[in-house]
């Protein structure tokens, strides 16, 4: 549709007038200073809100309305930000701009939108935007010294609440540390491995690998020379040998700890069928094929070069390679030890219970950790003076110093326990800013991430 437009050209009459001349404008069809008309500049406007520059300006090519992307990216800066009220209850938390440089986001925890946006996250920053913004009665932050100064500072009076989220994100790392303070307790957790039969002599035979004799014999040379009061490097120079190589053949025990170990194979779709492959194997079917085939029949869905992997040890009169279950890793029992028992698995809860009755330092981690817990389920902070003074007691160094930090910030915390104000906000709009950031490629400056995080959430919450 094409609009075909006249209108009048008005003077004006007064002498004390700089403008001569101005054009008549028609109510919703023309804005002065402006070639677009109201709805179309809408429409560029909301295109820069929703998909930023060449986003946005792909979008407008495709509605006959060519832009560049800087042109879309300056109609957007264009846009006036919704006015500012002070809240009543302020979320408060940081976020990564890029590498190690961060940011600031100031959450209504009330209206859960978006207020402001900086970069950087220093105690003044914050407390010249409380100074600037009185009236605020609860501030929700993480455990950072830099924001608590800040709202010291800046709202005083303001009620400071540290977020259980972060509380307990806290205690799960310092469970971590100790779980890797203690690795050699891990395999505890795994069941002992049935008895394997002595080895024939077929075994035997075949297991003596190649790679095996060579480190053998390269064993039994480097101890000849050690006993000769060589020094390492002279004998790496005499056999052609890296000097690390050297050092580890003449610092080893025996020759088998210089072979490679191979790590246990991890669980597979196959495992199930692992027994009706040995049994057909023993009935004389030698066809990877034909036995893919088999299992396939009986809901095996993996590829017929696994099952040919698979078998390959018994060509070689070995027996098939049964997958050994690994130790846990030491963040995999701080979420064991963090998880609510309910929602454990059957197999995580009996690899706890072996590994608490082996390792009395985690056992006591594990009980002062659903100690927490139930505090945090009851938001009961009274028994938490006890609970620290046996986090200084325990002889655990990550769980001291946890209590140390605690009792820094002891009376946010109870706040925390307590109260039901949470960071819970901001952490979903930081996810959100992460999106703008990614639209963007990770090259939007402040300004106009602060433009696009606060206008989307403000849009959301007219079209949701």
């Amino acid at each position: 549709m094409l609009i075909s437009l006249m209108v009048r050209r008005l003077f004006c009459d007064s002498a004390d007038c700089g403008r001569r001349t101005f054009a008549e404008q028609v109510e919703g069809l023309t804005v002065r200073y402006q070639r677009r008309s109201p709805l179309l500049q809408h429409l560029v406007e909301m295109a820069g809100v929703l998909l930023a520059g060449r986003g946005g300006a792909r979008l407008l090519r495709i509605l006959k309305t060519p832009l560049s992307r800087t042109s879309v990216l300056f109609q957007l800066m264009r846009m006036g930000l919704p006015p500012v009220a002070t809240p009543r209850v302020l979320g408060v938390d940081d976020f990564a701009l890029y590498a190690d440089v961060y940011g600031t986001l100031l959450v209504d925890a009330d209206t859960r939108l978006p207020i402001e946006l900086w970069a950087g996250r220093d105690a003044e920053q914050l407390a010249s935007w409380l100074r600037a913004h009185p009236g605020v009665e609860v501030v929700c932050r993480d455990g950072s010294l830099v924001y608590r100064q800040g709202i010291t500072e800046g709202a005083p009076d303001a009620v400071q609440v540290s977020d259980r989220f972060h509380l307990w994100q806290g205690l799960s790392k310092r469970v971590s540390d100790i779980a890797a303070a203690h690795r050699d307790c891990l395999a505890a957790a795994v069941p002992e491995p049935e008895p394997a039969p002595p080895p024939s002599d077929e075994l035997r035979e075949a297991a003596d690998t190649p790679a095996r004799r060579h480190a053998k014999r390269l064993f039994e040379t480097v101890q000849g020379y050690t006993g000769k009061a060589r020094s390492l490097s002279a004998i790496a120079r005499e056999l052609g040998l890296n000097r690390r190589t050297v050092a580890k053949y003449a610092r080893a025990a025996c020759w088998q700890e210089c072979v490679r170990r191979t790590p246990p194979r991890r669980s597979t779709s196959l495992d199930p069928y692992l027994e009706y492959l040995r049994q057909r194997w023993e009935e004389g079917e030698h066809t990877a094929t034909v036995l893919h085939q088999e299992i396939a029949a009986k809901g095996y869905s993996g590829h017929y070069q696994r099952v040919k992997m698979a078998i390959a040890p018994l060509r070689r009169g070995l027996p098939i390679d049964t997958p050994r279950e690994r130790p846990p890793s030491p963040r995999q029992v701080a979420r064991w030890i963090t998880t609510t028992p309910p929602r454990r698995g059957l197999h995580a809860t009996e690899a706890l219970r072996r590994l608490l009755e082996h390792c009395p330092e985690l056992d006591q981690t594990h009980t002062l950790v659903r100690q927490f817990a139930a505090m945090l389920d009851a938001r009961d902070a009274a028994p938490l003076p006890a609970w620290l003074d046996q986090l200084a007691a325990s002889g655990l160094p990550a769980l001291a110093s946890l209590a140390n930090a605690i009792r820094e910030d002891q009376l946010a915390v109870v706040q925390g326990i307590t109260t039901p104000y949470n960071s819970g906000v901001n952490e979903g709009r930081i996810t959100d800013l992460k999106l703008q950031k990614r639209v963007m490629a990770g090259r939007a400056g402040v300004p106009l991430l602060r433009h696009r995080v606060v206008l989307m959430a403000h849009l959301r919450r007219r079209h949701p």
